[in-house]
């Protein structure tokens, strides 16, 4: 179960404002943290650093957060197949 994300660094695939791959994982994040604070009012812990955002969601977990979630996991994987050199996906348990 999914429960927080952290993404980081720069895909590599052109530069900077011309990687479609980063703005893709980016736009994906984005709207993730929207949809979760803003449209279904989960309080999710969103940080955003120069280049990294994470999401978190509280305790106890709700069930749409963690569905918006697989969401965004599925869309990060549906990227990196098609651009699988330039995303890492690494997953550890918390």
């Amino acid at each position: 179960m999914i429960t927080g994300y952290k993404v980081s660094g720069h895909a590599g695939y052109a530069e900077s404002g011309h990687d479609v791959v980063c703005a893709g994982v980016s736009t994906a994040v984005q709207m993730t943290a929207n949809m979760l604070t803003e449209i279904f009012k989960i309080p999710a812990d969103i940080s955003v650093d120069e280049n990294r955002i994470g999401i978190r969601l509280p305790d106890p977990l709700p069930s749409e957060g963690v569905k918006i979630m697989d969401g965004l996991e599925l869309q990060i994987q549906q990227i990196k197949e098609e651009f699988p050199r330039f995303i890492q996906i690494k997953h550890t348990e918390v």
